[in-house]
């Protein structure tokens, strides 16, 4: 074994897709790439998500309480990474990455047409906002493309590196 830098540990656990989320707070909407966020519950499903107080939707999220996780695919990736790297502070960033925008039922934030699945969602606990930005957010309603039949989600290793999806195998479980 070989030390590694603590800043590195991020690399080995990120826990999930990279995904976007979207936002609208008095009618100006928004949309961010997260990777730090993880399910905590099956039914409802809860989501733990990190929104940085630095990130132009955190105060969207703290006032309005509802967001949108749109899950893009591999072919998203170029747009996926443009969108963190700039800020809906000064960027339309719909427009900018020609995302189309779609109602959704339960809250205002749109879902995004052109992500295989979009959860609607409603913040439920906010305790570890302030001392973590940690959001914890209930899904109310979950939509999936089905045109889209074997997407390939994308997986971030840390400075503009990331995995796809491989292959799927399937291991008998005595989990329902």
């Amino acid at each position: 074994m070989k030390a590694l830098p603590l800043g590195e540990v991020y690399q080995l656990l990120e826990p999930g897709p990279v995904v976007l989320l979207t936002t609208s707070r008095q009618g100006h909407r928004n949309v961010m790439t997260m990777s730090w966020h993880m399910m905590v519950e099956f039914t409802p499903p809860l989501v733990a998500c990190v929104v940085s107080v630095a990130d132009f939707s955190h105060a969207a999220l703290r006032a309005t309480k509802e967001c949108v996780i749109a899950i893009p695919d591999v072919e998203l990736a170029h747009k996926v990474v443009g969108i963190g790297n700039c800020s809906g502070a000064d960027t339309d960033k719909f427009a900018a990455f020609e995302l189309t925008p779609l109602p959704a039922e339960a809250v205002a934030a749109p879902l995004i047409a052109e992500c295989f699945a979009n959860l609607e969602c409603k913040v439920v606990n906010t305790r570890l906002v302030e001392s973590h930005n940690l959001f914890i957010l209930e899904v109310v309603k979950a939509w999936r493309d089905p045109a889209h039949k074997a997407p390939k989600t994308i997986h971030h290793q840390g400075f503009g590196r990331f995995v796809v999806d491989g292959d799927i195998i399937q291991v008998p479980s005595r989990m329902p």
